[in-house]
């Protein structure tokens, strides 16, 4: 009805947990050395895994640059559009028009 394709179930892939090791990560592994070397043990540090997946996610570097700069090419033309609707128009905004504020300050 309608004419719509609609998908059954989700459109994405949960993956199996068991693909996620910590032995995997050096970083996470550190982490687990210095809490065991404190006699304690995080179950939900295999949770942090994918965060380092360098093939999917990219690296931490690679996210903050590409986090910082997402709207730069949209905001860049929207700059260069403004600048030039106000060339188009005429706008000036060094003009004075005999409204400024000449001797307002007492003399100072």
């Amino acid at each position: 009805m309608g004419g719509h394709d609609h998908h059954h179930g989700p459109p994405y892939k949960v993956p199996d947990a068991s693909i996620y090791k910590v032995s995997d990560v050096p970083q996470l592994v550190e982490v687990e050395r210095a809490l065991a070397r404190r006699g304690l043990k995080d179950p939900w540090l295999r949770n942090e895994v994918w965060r380092y997946d360098v093939k999917e996610w990219s690296t931490h570097r690679v996210r903050l640059v590409r986090f910082l700069f997402k709207g730069f090419p949209l905001g860049f033309a929207a700059f260069v559009a403004t600048i030039g609707l106000e060339y188009a128009l005429g706008v000036d905004y060094h003009a004075h028009n005999g409204h400024g504020d000449h001797g307002k300050h007492g003399g100072h």
